[in-house]
């Protein structure tokens, strides 16, 4: 009667093991699965592209402008910091297309698309942290995807360190990503030679 028991006993007690593998083996597959439908946002430099990339597959494309000074991630250099970033803080969630943002909140004013003369941060603001140390400044130079008025820009590197984009691509991508999305920005250096020598062109043919 003893060893019924206890070989019931280890049978019942393999039967619990089994079963947290089993269940353990369903949520990590689940997990996982949940990882990869994560979006990530890649950046090309060379191409003035941002991808929204889910489970390895490019879902959207938006044109967007960078640093007309280049890339890099020294203070006060307003380049564009390169390499693998993340998402640290949103900004302007419910805010008009071409609302005026200044310090992280809405000064009231709302801009439309090629204001004359203004060059504010507008609609969205997506606020980036470095994660290497080739961009560990750019939380602390206030590095940001945001809206451009200046929307007849995009498409070259126009910008003062941050990535533009027209209000109506920033405010898609504010709406699929969340703090904590990475964020990769690669670049070989094959844009500014070919923006620069195209801006040669322009002022000889001028």
């Amino acid at each position: 009667m003893v060893q019924c028991f206890l070989r019931m006993r280890r049978l019942h007690i393999a039967a619990i093991f089994f079963a947290g593998v089993l269940g353990g083996t369903r949520f990590g597959v689940a997990w996982a699965d949940e990882l990869k439908a994560t979006p990530e946002i890649v950046i090309s430099v060379d191409d003035q592209e941002l991808q929204v990339v889910k489970a390895d597959q490019i879902v959207e494309k938006f044109p967007i402008s960078t640093s007309k000074f280049g890339v890099g991630d020294d203070l006060r250099s307003y380049k564009t910091p390169v390499g693998v970033l993340e998402v640290c803080a949103k900004a302007g969630g419910k805010l008009p297309e071409g609302a005026v943002i200044k310090g992280g909140s809405f000064t009231g004013e709302v801009l439309p698309p090629n204001a004359p003369g203004r060059d504010p941060i507008v609609t969205r603001m997506i606020r980036l942290r470095g994660k290497e140390p080739q961009n560990s400044h750019t939380m602390a130079r206030g590095i940001f995807i945001h809206g451009t008025p200046e929307e007849k820009a995009i498409g070259k590197p126009v910008s003062w360190g941050c990535i533009r984009m027209r209000s109506k691509d920033v405010v898609a991508l504010f709406n699929q990503v969340q703090v904590g999305t990475r964020v990769v920005i690669r670049s070989t250096g094959h844009s500014q030679q070919r923006h620069g020598f195209g801006a040669w062109v322009a002022r000889w043919l001028s």
